[in-house]
């Protein structure tokens, strides 16, 4: 619908401004406008853009140069009317946001006012251009001639109206100027609207050189300060008017090439962007075309540097709009005269100081230049390597990420300093910010690959500018996907980085919680396992500042000492045995460090050297009586006798019973499995071990279950079966009257005996049955003993007296057991 607008302004057509009254109206009575500014909350981004295109567009009806008075008045009062309504959308999208606007560029004053922002809507601007007109002599001029120079003889003042070589300036707001050549443009003055756009060109590029000029008499007081300001609060990119677009697109147009002509150059084939070609300025003595004047104001424009502004919306426009340009300029074909644009225009940023995004030194809350970088790095790359890489390195940075970034210089009274002091938390697309710096260094460590230079100095950058540990480690995977084609030999080099880039992330994450923490050290594993034995030699003797214990043996060591990495890299002898050596001495670092976790992988690794072997051993011993737990011991035991040890894991298995506490009602409980084995270990070992586990069993197990199923497996076979080189296995069946069992027998009837008083005490009518076959599993039990069935009579008959009131249950009782 807007573009109808546009198109009868271009045809001078008068309905126009009525047509888009009609839709203003429309806008102003969306009954969302109500919600959206009763709840505080944003409209979506479809919605938004449509207003802000709506503000520019009245923007252009207003400064219509031939409009009548009658007509603007007319105009003025109604967007008033609109402005002053509470449902309006205000400019920067922030509904009850009162926080000094630094978008905007408004008059400073002293004191508290200079911190209070007026209400801005998106009709502001348009309310403001009312007040514009084109009666200036020097304006019309502009507009009217292609050869409007100079005087041979200057009035008062008017040496500020022309540079030296005599050609029109147009000292106005930038943003306005480019309103008036909107709106020339649109309403069907194209010629008049080039002919301003090469006037602020021109102002444009005056007021660059005497920036440059101011920088270089600072510049070593800056440097020094390592310090600078803003000049700009009001950033061309993103705002509200799009001065930079509206240039770019005026200058382009007068260089499309027609679709017909075009057409006929691209027979057979599918153009995807407009065709352009150079067509002279004859403003201009130096021969420029349109086509440079719009590569050059675009650069320039876009290298601006700027305060972040306020607010989701006006920082996403920001992000938004620079994408738009640069998809803009991406259609430009480059050739010799824009390439030589492009160059003289980098050389520039890079030595504008403070005016300059890409300058030596920028303040800590500029807007960040990595997308705009990117494109410059890719554009430059095949004409002038060494201009794409210092200009990308130098955009690396994001200070605002910095905790020591140096605050605002307020010592020159040109310089204006941000109101707000720190504004890290409402940098919303923070995110985004810091994905376009690590696509941006992606793209630098592509094009390097095999310069062994260029890619230490893009590792630095990466290293020194990027804070995010999951952004360098997708570098890192980057790199080393790039070095390791599938179709041809890897790239030494660019491994090495990748490397570097993998070890950064292992200290950054090492102390901090990353849940992709184990899938980074399995992946350094493999790149150092890539890059050669050295590299695993190497973070195998470094790994307390790479790793925590667990992680060095269990997954670092156990992978660096496998068979697949040695049939990987191809080893020699002595190299395999330099590996086991590291992983032996890490492992033996690691559990003494942290034995509860790295004990058993220290076991391992150390299997094959029977003395590192053994001060493992002695560490797990050692540390049994500390911060070991039972389930640790008896994991450690089963190892060992899995190992062909079994009188250590006997003596592992007796520490963790020290450990272990079963009370009389955890039958379920996950230690009894590691209980019943012990108890069976001990038993195939013999009569003495047996006896020696057994006060242990009694002293930490209480449940009646437990005890009687290991009294009953101690009973089935004659002990000593393990076959323990030296001892005598007599092959007779233990007796259940006689130490050690008979303490066993003891504690199972004395646990069956208290689990029943204690069950009795809150049982219920549902849980008889349950209860009977209890009491009847006890049974078994007390007939191990040579007098249990008498004990177990006896004990039956106690029960009748003391829970005699619980009939129903007794009756139960009588009829199962007499």
């Amino acid at each position: 619908m807007f573009a109808k607008v546009r198109e009868m302004l271009r045809m001078r057509d008068s309905n126009g401004a009525r047509m888009l009254t009609l839709i203003t109206e429309q806008f102003m009575a969306d009954p969302r406008l109500a919600l959206w500014r009763q709840q505080g909350t944003g409209m979506t981004d479809k919605c938004r853009q449509l207003w802000d295109e709506l503000g520019a567009l009245w923007v252009c009806i207003v400064l219509n140069p031939h409009c009548k008075h009658e007509e603007k008045t007319s105009w003025l009062r109604q967007l008033k009317k609109w402005n002053d309504m509470d449902v309006c959308p205000l400019e920067d999208g922030n509904y009850g946001n009162d926080l000094p606007n630094i978008t905007n560029a408004l008059p400073q004053s002293n004191g508290h006012d200079s911190l209070v922002r007026p209400r801005r809507t998106v009709f502001t601007r348009a309310v403001e251009a009312c007040d514009l007109h084109w009666q200036d002599s020097h304006l019309q001029r502009i507009i009217s001639s292609d050869f409007y120079l100079s005087p041979s003889c200057q009035r008062d003042g008017e040496s500020l109206l022309f540079n030296s070589q005599g050609q029109p300036l147009w000292l106005e707001h930038v943003p306005t100027a480019c309103a008036r050549v909107d709106a020339l443009r649109s309403h069907g003055y194209p010629k008049e609207a080039l002919r301003l756009a090469v006037a602020i060109i021109s102002t444009l590029r005056l007021q660059q050189q005497r920036q440059l000029e101011i920088y270089k008499q600072q510049k070593k007081e800056l440097i020094l300060r390592n310090a600078t300001t803003i000049t700009n609060l009001e950033g061309w990119v993103g705002h509200p008017l799009d001065p930079i677009g509206c240039l770019f697109t005026t200058l382009t147009e007068a260089c499309r090439v027609d679709e017909d002509n075009a057409m006929e150059g691209t027979e057979g084939s599918e153009s995807l962007h407009p065709s352009y070609h150079h067509v002279c300025v004859d403003s201009l003595e130096s021969g420029e075309s349109y086509l440079s004047l719009a590569l050059e104001v675009a650069l320039l424009g876009m290298g601006q540097q700027r305060l972040m502004p306020e607010g989701l919306y006006a920082q996403d426009k920001v992000c938004r709009n620079e994408e738009q340009i640069i998809g803009r300029l991406q259609e430009l074909e480059l050739d010799a005269a824009l390439v030589q644009t492009l160059r003289k225009q980098c050389i520039l940023l890079l030595e504008g100081g403070p005016f300059s995004g890409l300058g030596e030194v920028i303040h800590r809350e500029s807007v960040p230049m990595h997308t705009y970088a990117k494109y410059l790095f890719s554009a430059l790359l095949p004409h002038d390597a060494d201009l794409a890489y210092k200009l990308s390195l130098r955009a690396m940075r994001l200070p605002v990420l910095e905790s020591s970034a140096p605050s605002g210089d307020v010592s020159h009274p040109h310089h204006i300093v941000s109101v707000v002091p720190s504004r890290y938390p409402r940098w919303f697309t923070l995110g985004h910010l810091e994905s376009q710096q690590c696509e941006l260094a992606s793209t630098m460590l592509t094009a390097a690959k095999g310069d062994m230079l260029r890619l230490r100095t893009v590792l630095e950058a990466i290293q020194r500018n990027i804070h995010s540990s999951s952004l360098i480690f997708k570098l890192a995977q980057d790199a080393f996907k790039i070095a390791t084609p599938a179709d041809s030999s890897s790239d030494t080099t660019l491994l090495n980085v990748a490397l570097e880039l993998g070890l950064q992330v292992m200290r950054m994450t090492l102390s901090t919680l990353n849940w992709r923490r184990r899938e980074m050290v399995r992946w350094l594993v493999t790149c150092a396992t890539e890059v050669g034995v050295r590299a695993l030699v190497s973070i195998l003797q470094t790994w307390y500042t790479l790793f925590t214990p667990t992680e060095a043996t269990s997954i670092v060591a156990a992978a660096a000492t496998s068979h697949s990495t040695v049939l990987r890299l191809n080893l020699d002898y002595a190299q395999r045995e330099e590996l086991a050596s590291c992983a032996r001495t890490l492992a033996l670092q690691c559990a003494m460090k942290d034995p509860q976790n790295c004990a058993l992988s220290a076991l391992t690794l150390c299997e094959k050297d029977h003395t590192a072997f053994e001060t493992a051993y002695q560490i797990a011993v050692d540390a049994a009586s500390g911060g070991m737990t039972y389930s640790q011991l008896f994991t450690i035991a089963r190892y060992m006798e899995h190992r062909g040890y079994p009188l250590r894991a006997f003596k592992l298995c007796s520490l963790a019973m020290s450990h272990l506490n079963l009370a009389y009602n955890q039958d379920t409980h996950p230690a009894i499995n590691d209980v019943l084995w012990a108890c069976s270990l001990s038993h195939s070992l013999g009569k003495n071990e047996l006896a020696a586990l057994v006060p242990l069993v009694v002293k930490s197990v209480h449940c009646a279950t437990v005890l009687s199923d290991i009294l009953r497996r101690c009973t089935l076979t004659a002990p000593g079966l393990a076959g323990i080189p030296g001892r005598r296995n007599s092959g007779k069946l233990m007796s259940t009257d006689k130490p050690p069992l008979r303490q066993l027998l003891d504690a199972a009837v004395g646990a069956y005996i208290n689990t029943t008083h204690s069950r009795l005490t809150h049982i219920s009518p549902r849980h008889y049955g349950e209860f009977i076959e209890f009491l009847s599993k006890a049974r078994e039990t007390f007939l191990l003993g040579q007098d249990g069935l008498l004990q177990f009579a006896q004990f039956i008959d106690n029960l009748k007296q003391i829970y005699k009131g619980k009939k129903k249950l007794m009756m139960l009782v009588r009829e199962r057991f007499g």
